[in-house]
Order: C-alpha cells, then sequence, then structure tokens
C-alpha cells in the first residue's frame, strides 16, 4: 500500500461505516457541486445529540424599572459592573447550570459568602472571568450566540468531556502544547522540509476524528478531501473550528492549569493535572453547541460591562481571533438540521427534514 492509501485508509473506513449506519439519514450539500463535499447525518444520532443540548429552565429577566446600581457586596472581585438584581439572579442561573443538586453550598460557606474557604469558589471565580472573555475575545469562534456555564456543565459540577494527561503523544496534547498536527507535504520523499510521517498522520487523523465526534460531522464539514490544504475549497466552517482550536488551547492554558494548584487531590487525573477543555466539552455531539441557541445575550453578567476605558464593546476586535489564513470562498452557511423548536428541559425534540441548499 503506498502512503498516499495508507493516509486515506482511516478517513475512507470512517465515511463509509457512517454510511453503513442503519435508519433514515439526510444528506447537505456543502461545497461546490461535484466535489462530493457532502455531510451525511444520521437522524437517530441527531436524536441522541439533540438529548445532550436541551436548554435550563428559563430565569425572569430583571424588569426595565429596576434599580441598575450595582450592589455593596464583600470579596465580589468579578461581578461588580452588574445591578445587585441582577446579581442575585446570575447567582441563581449558575446554581442551576453547575451544582443543582449541591445549591449555594457547592460554592459558599453557610453564613459567610464572602470567604474563599471552599476552592469551588476560587474555581467559580476563575470560570466566570473565562466566560467573559470568551463572549468578548473570541466572538470569531462563538458569534454573538456566546456561552455560558451551561455551555460545558449542563447541571453538573464537572462536564462531560474533560481530559486529562496520559502520555505526551496523546493526542488531545493539540489543544494544548502540541502544534504539529499538520502533515499535508508537496513531495513524498523525506526532507527537513517534509517531516510527515506515518506516526504523524495517525496522530492528526486521530486528532481530526475526535473534533468530528464532537461535533457529530464527517471530514467535509470543513474540507474538501480531494484538497485537503487548500483553504479557498474548504467551507467556512474550516476557519471557525481553526479559531475554536486557538481558543481552547487559550482557555486551557490562561484559566485551567493556572488552577491545579487550587484543586484537592481528588480532582485531578492520574498524572496530577487539572481537567483541560476539548472541542465535545461545549458541542456535545452538536456541530452548533446547543444548536444555537442565544442563552447568553439574557444574562447581561456573561459580558464584560466596563473596563477601565468605559463601556466594552460588544464585538471588539481582538489579537487573539486573528487568522492568517484565507476565508474560503465556498457557499456560504449551508441549511443544516436543526431541532423544531428550541429544545426545553425535559423534552426532546427531533430535528426536521432538510431540503440541501
Amino acid at each position: 500500500m503506498t502512503r498516499a492509501a495508507t493516509r486515506v485508509a482511516p478517513v475512507a473506513l470512517a465515511v463509509l461505516a457512517a454510511a453503513c449506519q442503519p435508519g433514515p439519514k439526510e444528506t447537505v450539500q456543502l461545497g461546490f457541486r461535484g466535489t462530493g463535499m457532502e455531510q451525511v447525518f444520521d437522524r437517530d444520532s441527531l436524536a441522541r445529540a439533540v438529548a445532550h443540548n436541551i436548554l435550563p429552565d428559563s430565569i425572569p429577566p430583571i424588569p426595565a424599572t429596576a434599580s441598575r446600581a450595582p450592589g455593596n457586596w464583600q470579596n465580589v472581585q468579578v461581578l461588580t459592573d452588574v445591578s445587585q438584581s441582577e446579581f442575585n439572579r446570575t447567582m441563581v442561573a449558575m446554581t442551576q447550570w453547575v451544582a443543582p443538586q449541591q445549591g449555594c453550598n457547592y460554592c459558599h460557606v453557610p453564613g459567610n459568602f464572602a470567604s474563599d474557604s471552599i476552592y469551588t469558589k476560587v474555581v467559580a471565580r476563575t470560570m466566570l472571568r473565562m466566560v467573559r472573555d470568551v463572549n468578548r475575545d473570541w466572538t470569531g469562534h462563538v458569534g454573538q450566540t456566546g456561552v455560558t456555564c451551561w455551555s460545558c456543565h449542563r447541571g453538573q459540577p464537572v462536564p462531560n468531556n474533560v481530559w486529562f494527561f496520559t502520555d505526551e503523544k496523546q493526542p488531545l496534547r493539540h489543544y494544548l502544547d502540541r502544534q504539529d498536527v499538520r502533515v499535508q507535504s508537496a513531495s513524498w520523499a523525506p526532507s527537513d522540509a517534509n517531516r510527515s510521517s506515518i506516526k504523524q498522520t495517525e496522530y492528526t487523523y486521530a486528532l481530526m476524528l475526535s473534533m468530528s465526534r464532537s461535533l457529530g460531522v464527517n471530514c467535509g464539514f470543513c474540507h474538501n478531501s480531494p484538497r485537503w490544504s487548500s483553504w479557498e475549497q474548504s467551507t467556512p466552517q474550516r476557519v471557525t473550528a481553526l479559531r475554536g482550536i486557538r481558543m481552547a488551547r487559550a482557555l486551557n492554558n490562561d484559566y485551567l492549569l493556572p488552577l491545579q494548584p487550587t484543586f484537592p487531590a481528588q480532582r485531578l487525573g492520574p498524572h496530577g493535572d487539572v481537567p483541560k477543555i476539548q472541542c465535545a466539552t461545549c458541542h456535545q455531539g452538536a456541530y452548533k453547541p446547543l444548536y444555537g441557541a442565544k442563552i447568553a445575550q439574557q444574562y447581561p453578567a456573561m459580558y464584560w460591562q466596563h473596563s477601565a476605558g468605559g463601556a466594552v464593546p460588544t464585538n471588539p476586535t481582538a489579537p487573539l481571533d486573528s487568522l492568517q489564513a484565507p476565508v474560503p470562498t465556498a457557499p456560504g452557511a449551508p441549511t443544516l438540521p436543526v431541532p423544531a423548536a428550541t429544545p426545553t428541559p425535559g423534552r426532546q425534540t427531533q430535528p426536521p427534514a432538510t431540503t440541501p441548499p
């Protein structure tokens, strides 16, 4: 078997396996006609994904007539720019999003809410900063949909699909400190300029397949398979995905790793490292987390309201979100299967039939 065939074989097997699943399918054209860039959705798999992407109970917004003056709290370090009413509403929402069974005491000392003696409060404060920074600095990935604690936690203290160290060759290390994911080369001959190898190819496909599973899609969701390296022949989702990888890497390094001394031993991995995020942590089988439901916009506290220089713009141009790659010229956003209605707690909705664009 040639090197090219060896590299293509894992993808071909994955596509064939997906196509051979029993049950009804939906096919959506994602790229130019004749390129074979199609997304095959299995309706049973979509139904399972919807079950993991239901929305939390809605908390009524604060009336417009309520006071907007910030509350006078002790040891509040992040939510200093929201009103007292919005602060209390946010605390109720965060409890529901992260620790509905444990309640307020999961983070707070009863009778002394200002205390930082419970480690979960210190972690929650860092995570709240992270959420606000994502909604301000990473709009190239999350758009105006934004994120909240629910995006990852889904009513659990520890989100699903976090990861810990296994070994230095672990594919998920790409979300932290490995940069060598690409294996495209102009020549089959090894050289200093061509570092591609079978081992590196296996690593790359392992990472790409984990991303595909995270979003419930196949390779054609982002790539034109005969032209893997061509940005012009890729879908717009490829740019969004690259920004998402950069975002996950930044969040792991800037927020989660520094929390290692804060976590107790029982919350660390086998090698003593903190839980870290990947695409699946937020997506949970959906190509858009919660199928694009705009929960964050309902909670002003999920956004920075003010800074030393005044109001923070809602969609600033952030250096962290820059991208040195051409924007794909493939067709725009396709019509993809989505729930028939916005999912509500305890009720699973079935995606409707989809007409390819």
